[in-house]
């Protein structure tokens, strides 16, 4: 290595040993998050940008004729915009229920903490508890859904292959 290596090497454990004292650890290490984040954005814009514009849009190769498309085919019940049903928010109002109960229980008796406190953590837990309680209900009503779609498609080519033979 040379002397201007060194002295970058020099000058950059000065300033974050500087700035440990001045921002503390905690902090310099908020810093180096948020410097990384900015330049992590700025690098990927970049590289985006030189591929979008190194993409050869009008290639040579690419076929001029007509281009065949498929009949489009009625949309599955996931891809239309439907309402979730009852399952969904009665089931987040249950797991928020228990979540805020189990929560306020657990801060009261394990903890030993304030009514005002066992409140606030028992209102975090509610939160918790119906986040879960509607990501449980969205997977199992999409789970329900997705089999119950299989199926059906199942049975038409079932049909489909009786009618034919």
């Amino acid at each position: 290595m040379n002397l201007r290596t060194f002295s970058w090497i020099t000058v950059v454990v000065g300033v974050t040993v500087a700035a440990v004292s001045w921002f503390g650890i905690a902090g310099t290490l908020a810093v180096v998050v948020g410097v990384a984040c900015l330049a992590a954005h700025v690098a990927g814009n970049a590289i985006g940008t030189s591929i979008r514009d190194a993409t050869d849009r009008e290639r040579s190769d690419r076929p001029t004729g007509l281009v065949t498309i498929p009949e489009r085919q009625p949309p599955t019940l996931l891809e239309r915009g439907e309402s979730l049903g009852r399952l969904v928010p009665v089931s987040a109002g249950i797991g928020g229920l228990i979540g805020g109960l189990i929560g306020t229980f657990c801060l009261l008796v394990f903890v030993g903490s304030s009514l005002p406190g066992a409140v606030l953590g028992g209102i975090s837990s509610a939160v918790i508890g119906g986040i879960g309680g509607f990501l449980l209900a969205s997977f199992v009503d999409v789970i329900r859904s997705a089999f119950r779609e299989a199926d059906a498609a199942e049975q038409m080519h079932q049909r489909r292959h009786s009618a034919e033979g």
